[in-house]
């Protein structure tokens, strides 16, 4: 029988998901396509009740203002370490589901990384709200992806119904933060176990370089009003 391959959940919130992806990008090429990847983030109320009428529920609990003030500092090391200068994002009222789903819309089209890559670059490189259809729409169009349908992902309910799919598997694989990798009885949780992962997926993998910088002028934001939260 042939085994499952494994499985990444991330998260555009996430600092330490935009790490261990970068990271494992770098580490094992091609990586991505060899993994099962399933956006994670907080639910806004439609697809709570979608995940809740399916028998599921979202694990993640939202952390203290005292860590999230610590990992304020800890990505901006982390980062510093691998060469990756990072502007921390002002989130102020954010709807996850608008850029998530627009991934899912953007992974139908075959453009799922590069997609993704234009969120990050605007969210860790600018310190832009990836949550606001502009930023999403430029997205979309650096990626080439269709701007209508990723701005609109959320109103189509194929989409609704995928994002939906992704949480609930998230809930029957218990996953509570975020990244998350699990592959067979093997689960590794936070960027600090990427190194981990890959001893048990691939052991033999050649040791890399550095990983490189951000090609994009890049800012360090002091403050932050953003709840104290995210899928750390």
């Amino acid at each position: 029988m042939t085994r499952r391959p494994p499985r990444l959940y991330f998260s555009l919130r996430s600092p330490y998901s935009w790490l261990a992806v970068t990271a494992l990008r770098h580490r094992v090429p091609g990586a991505l396509d060899e993994i099962e990847c399933l956006p994670y983030w907080d639910p806004d109320d439609r697809t709570d009740a979608a995940l809740t009428a399916r028998g599921g529920e979202f694990h993640y609990v939202q952390m203290s203002r005292a860590k999230h003030l610590y990992m304020l500092s800890d990505t901006k090391r982390v980062a510093q370490r691998h060469g990756l200068r990072m502007a921390w994002p002002v989130d102020v009222d954010p709807w996850w589901e608008l850029p998530h789903l627009a991934w899912l819309r953007a992974r139908r089209e075959g453009r799922a990384w590069q997609f993704y890559d234009a969120l990050t670059e605007a969210r860790w490189g600018r310190g832009e709200d990836i949550c606001v259809p502009e930023v999403v729409r430029a997205a979309a169009e650096q990626a080439g992806v269709d701007p209508d349908l990723a701005v609109t992902a959320a109103d189509d309910p194929d989409i609704r119904e995928e994002g939906v799919e992704c949480l609930y598997q998230a809930y029957l694989d218990d996953i509570f933060g975020i990244p998350y990798l699990k592959w067979g009885r093997h689960r590794f949780w936070g960027y600090d176990r990427l190194d981990a992962f890959l001893d048990v997926w691939r052991p033999d993998r050649p040791e890399p370089g550095p990983v490189p910088a951000l090609a994009t002028t890049t800012r360090t934001v002091a403050f932050d009003i953003d709840a104290p939260g995210g899928c750390g």
